[in-house]
């Protein structure tokens, strides 16, 4: 088929779902979130958050949070937490105090939420370089201007060391064995890159001392490391490369033994949207390109091959505290956008793991919310005063597939090469899908995707062919995001983007912001093991297929 714009809009998409053709588990790699303002956990905003995320997934969610270990007060401010974790008295002893940290991880285990637990940043007292040590950064300043002591080496390993044993210790104690077995802990951020102060080598060292004090407290504890950013290209790769290296091969700090433990691998992937001819291009295949640098570093490791790996943040760019005022390239974060690039986007991360062969467990999107804020300011955010945003209903749709992913083709589905290797740039949409089935039913996400945000035009006639069913009957239901379902921002703007709305408008932005289905309950007619289920979808639209036999 020949694809313009044009012949999209008149010919219908063909997606093909063949149920007979598994592709394995459906495991819930979405179910993971993050940010760095971790006092947002218990606020009330925060709180609820939580419980909407936990209510939507039907397995444990993950949440890694920055700052864990920060020296300050807990007042919350963006790109800052703290928890005075470690402090020392007036002869350099250590004083321990977990009463907020507690507060953090009690919020999480309250919902049955698991954390991905971040150890750091350096608290004040053991920072190599502790001044300055407490920034007061906002959109529009320099984002170096966060980069201070919390991001050096201890002056003391083994001080450092002992506050890690300790604190897992306490967390062994508070929540039970079992519990804290079924958690992940972590050394830092992103340490190739200025937050963290130090070299590569002392990196490897702190991950000694820190992974020997985790399993010196519980033995059964799972670790890992680095958290890279962009192994796509050459600083994070590197980095990543000579960090498992040393965990392979290279002498233990601690130890003076070979190597050093690791359950689990970690890096970051993201995207890079711009302006371009006044309306934002998103870059998927920038994110992709790195998350398939990350899996094939991994690979290429016989030892390291089949261990976990964690995107510890995955998002289509890097700054979630940057508004669209003060960077106008993230304007997509409060429609329907950034719904549909995280549907598209998700499924290519599955396809990449399949293609390169790797134990994918999940990826973190580096998105919460942020506390006392303007409405819709443009926060890489999955709610805004309460209200959940367009892009939260796809991890709802997510939440309601399950069992094993099944095969997809589509007649205007970007090959995930070309996604990979430039993006969703071509004349059409990328008019795509992903597939689950599990007992009597099946599920199907499909959306209509582009990188450029331009003006909807007319909705893509689509039929969805879906073979294998084993009935003669199903019945159909279709949920749906789109400028008119699933989407509180569109009916905000509609009551005149009030900055103080009543309460009779949040209340109406509440119900907004839940998931919609659109139409009646179809029944189909199943002939010789399948289905055609033609749906309407505008550009940048997601919906889900549930069909149950």
């Amino acid at each position: 088929m020949v694809h313009t714009s044009t012949a999209q809009s008149e010919i219908p998409a063909a997606i093909s779902v063949d149920l007979d053709k598994e592709l394995g588990d459906m495991n819930a790699v979405w179910a993971w979130f993050g940010y760095d303002e971790p006092n947002y956990t218990y606020m009330n905003d925060g709180k609820k958050l939580l419980s909407e995320l936990s209510a939507l997934s039907p397995v444990p969610v993950y949440v890694r949070a920055h700052n864990l270990l920060t020296t300050g007060d807990g007042t919350p401010a963006l790109k800052w937490g703290s928890t005075n974790a470690y402090t020392e008295d007036a002869t350099g002893n250590a004083v321990y105090n977990w009463t907020i940290v507690d507060r953090i991880f009690d919020t999480y285990v309250e919902r049955g939420m698991k954390p991905l637990a971040q150890i750091g940043f350096m608290p004040e007292a053991l920072s190599a370089r502790p001044q300055p040590y407490r920034h007061y950064w906002k959109p529009g300043d320099p984002y170096q201007e966060i980069l201070t002591g919390w991001t050096y080496p201890p002056k003391d390993y083994s001080k450092w060391g002992e506050l890690v044993y300790q604190w897992v210790k306490h967390c062994v104690e508070r929540y039970g064995e079992t519990e804290v077995e079924s958690w992940y802990w972590e050394l830092w951020n992103e340490p190739d890159s200025k937050y963290w102060g130090g070299s590569v080598e002392e990196y490897c060292k702190l991950y000694d001392y820190s992974v020997h004090a985790v399993k010196r407290a519980l033995p059964t504890a799972k670790m890992g490391g680095p958290h890279v950013t962009g192994p796509g290209g050459n600083r994070g790769r590197d980095f990543l490369r000579t960090f498992l290296e040393h965990c392979i091969s290279g002498a233990n700090y601690v130890t003076n033994t070979t190597g050093s433990p690791l359950d689990f691998i970690a890096f970051h992937a993201k995207g890079s949207p711009k302006v371009v001819e006044e309306h934002v291009q998103m870059n998927m295949g920038r994110q992709l390109r790195d998350i398939a640098g990350g899996f094939e570093t991994v690979a290429s490791y016989p030892q390291l091959k089949n261990l976990p790996i964690i995107i510890g943040e995955s998002d289509p760019e890097g700054c979630a505290a940057c508004g669209m005022a003060t960077n106008p390239e993230n304007a997509y974060r409060n429609g329907t956008m950034y719904s549909s690039y995280t549907a598209a986007s998700f499924a290519r991360k599955y396809a990449l793991a399949d293609s390169i062969g790797v134990n994918f467990l999940g990826a973190v999107s580096w998105s919460f919310e942020f506390e006392n804020q303007p409405w819709f300011y443009g926060f890489r955010d999955l709610a805004t005063n309460g209200v959940d945003k367009p892009v939260l209903n796809v991890f709802r749709m997510f939440g309601k597939m399950s069992g094993k992913r099944v095969h997809v083709t589509g007649s205007s589905m970007y090959r995930l090469a070309v996604v990979v290797d430039s993006s969703v740039r071509r004349s059409y949409t990328d008019i795509g899908a992903l597939a689950a089935k599990d007992g009597g039913a099946a599920t199907v996400m499909v959306w209509n995707y582009h990188d450029d945000d331009r003006k909807a035009g007319k909705a893509a006639a689509i039929d969805v062919t879906i073979t294998g069913v084993p009935a003669r009957h199903v019945s159909v239901t279709e949920y749906r995001i789109d400028e008119n379902h699933s989407n509180s921002y569109e009916v905000w703007k509609k009551m005149g983007s009030p900055q103080k709305p009543t309460p009779a408008q949040i209340k109406a932005l509440e119900n907004a912001g839940q998931l919609e289905t659109i139409g009646k309950v179809r029944k189909h007619d199943v002939k010789s093991g399948e289905v055609v289920v033609p749906i309407s979808l505008p550009r940048q639209g997601v919906s889900l297929l549930q069909v149950v036999w």
